[in-house]
């Protein structure tokens, strides 16, 4: 497997670690909307996506989604292999966005690996750190940030990710997204839609005023 690219320390660990962590990987294909891991599921591995796109999220009791972050060609997960980590109690799930090409690596071949090799080790760390870190500035979002706020900056990164004003996306998909209700996200793009920010269609929503909406955003 294809593992140099993924990490960068790859040239520090020994040709028995290398062979060690590519002899204990495999890979997957999934279609968008299909799930890669979830709360209830064993620990998968570890996630290494080559293409596609994936969505790390967490599922309240009621059935509230809250996305945490996005996984994009060349990001490795973590959190799918949280069974390394023994301390760690992270419920997350993880989905395809889009139809995704990844590699999954055995979290005991990993973990060996790991122990052995320092470099690994705080890799690992540092990837870790960096995901705690966009999880909690996702809860700083939530807690001290008005939804108009959220909302708005949400449409524009989707815009800049899609490459389009034009978004392919239901309420119900953008209420999951920012762990709110369908209800709360319509009332809302409905106020952006009289004030000329948005247009609302079936399955869309049409950005007619970036400068407007990143008035909002700020």
């Amino acid at each position: 497997m294809e593992l140099k690219g993924f990490f960068p320390v790859w040239d520090k660990l020994t040709e028995e670690q290398k062979r060690q962590l590519e002899s204990a990987s495999s890979l997957r294909r999934l279609s968008a909307g299909e799930l890669v891991h979830s709360a209830q599921t064993d620990c998968v591995g570890l996630l290494a996506l080559r293409s596609g796109r994936l969505r790390a999220f967490m599922l309240s009791e009621s059935g509230r989604e809250i996305t945490l972050y996005r996984l994009f060609e060349r990001d490795i997960c973590l959190f799918s292999a949280s069974c390394m980590v023994r301390s760690l109690q992270f419920d997350v799930s993880i989905e395809a966005e889009r139809d995704s090409e990844f590699i999954v690596i055995a979290p005991e071949a990993y973990r060996r690996v790991m122990e052995q090799s320092a470099a690994l080790a705080n890799y690992t760390n540092e990837l870790m750190a960096t995901r705690f870190s966009e999880v909690m500035w996702l809860v700083e979002q939530v807690l001290w940030q008005s939804f108009d706020k959220r909302l708005a900056g949400f449409l524009l990164d989707e815009a800049a990710l899609e490459g389009s004003d034009k978004l392919a996306i239901t309420h119900e998909r953008i209420a999951a997204h920012l762990g709110t209700a369908r209800e709360v996200v319509t009332r809302m793009l409905r106020y952006f839609q009289a004030e000329g920010l948005v247009s609302l269609s079936r399955g869309a929503v049409t950005l007619k005023d970036r400068k407007g909406l990143a008035a909002i955003s700020k």
